[in-house]
């Protein structure tokens, strides 16, 4: 598993706002819309994906540098046995009694100074295993991982399948309304517990890809449309683009370009999460790809017997 750092191509001293520089620009190099056909342009968008998922977080970023979690955000053998034993020290199945603040306590100047009660915990129950007498059932480590889904299956919901690296397939459901960064959890398909302890949970964190037409703000989206020149003059009803597909939106006549026009119930409907959103279309109007002669004639008749000034009373 790459270091994530060097799949962002920094060190482990990067402050949050070079790692989020680092992404930025890998994604806007390498992204598969791209380079449709570059595996390694893939590959390198995934990797940092995935190592730009663990680092943005600041509790996840530390975790790893102590070595409590490892790249995949799965947390690490060593510090899920090292755990367990100290949760262990701590209750009253604890022979020793009192646990790290109570009856077990470190003496200045004794052999046992500098040493860690959990380290002696597992050489105790490590005996025990090995001898074959009773063991102990701890739960298994959760596992997180990656997951970038389109826009649209993002807002309406989908259930799709990631590949584990293991090479197995794990059954996703994508909710309806899901934003950014939501991490959805899987109960039980983690890590296996130790001895007959119950698996841990997989933790699936969800990156959506942007949209070449809408934009998402709260539960509203948000679409630019181009309209003609005719159609701002004169008004009429054009085609319209949202997320449950085309509707005919009415334009009103002297439309101007940055004019919000309002779409009700047509943006995010996510359970439990406020009422269903709005579409809001900003219009933009374009100018033709070629003006003919008939159109500079008549614009110029015009101008002369009706100019106005939108840009009265600015001021720089």
């Amino acid at each position: 598993m790459m270091d994530p750092y060097a799949a962002l191509g920094l060190t482990k001293s990067a402050s949050d706002d070079e790692i989020k520089k680092a992404y930025r620009k890998i994604a806007r190099t390498s992204h598969p819309d791209l380079h449709p056909d570059d595996a390694d342009a893939e590959a390198r968008f995934k990797a940092a994906s995935a190592a730009y998922d663990l680092l943005r977080d600041p509790e996840t970023r530390a975790r790893f540098d102590r070595g409590e979690i490892d790249a995949t955000g799965a947390e690490t053998q060593a510090h899920r046995q090292r755990q367990y034993y100290r949760d262990y020290a701590d209750t009253a199945d604890n022979p020793y009694g009192g646990g790290f603040s109570g009856g077990w306590q470190r003496q200045a100047g004794s052999d046992f100074e500098d040493v860690d009660p959990a380290d002696i915990f597992a050489q105790f129950f490590g005996r025990r295993g090995a001898g074959g007498g009773e063991g102990f059932a701890a739960r298994g480590a959760d596992a997180r991982y990656a997951l970038e889904v389109p826009f649209l299956d993002a807002v309406n919901g989908t259930k799709t399948r990631i590949t584990l690296p293991d090479g197995n397939a794990l059954e996703v459901k994508i909710p309806q309304g899901t934003a950014d960064g939501q991490t959805i959890r899987l109960r039980g398909k983690g890590q296996p517990g130790f001895n007959g302890g119950p698996s841990g949970d997989a933790l699936v964190t969800l990156s959506v890809r942007p949209h070449p037409i809408f934009r998402r703000e709260g539960n509203d989206i948000i679409v630019t449309l181009p309209i003609t020149i005719d159609e701002a003059i004169l008004g009429g009803k054009v085609a319209t683009p949202t997320i449950d597909g085309s509707v005919m939106l009415t334009i009103p006549k002297g439309a101007s370009s940055g004019q919000v026009l309002r779409l009700r119930g047509r943006g995010v409907k996510s359970a439990g999460k406020g009422a269903q959103g709005d579409q809001r279309v900003e219009l933009s109007i374009v100018a033709p790809p070629k003006v003919d002669e008939e159109l500079a004639e008549f614009m110029e008749k015009w101008r002369r017997n009706h100019s106005y000034d939108p840009r009265k009373g600015m001021k720089a």
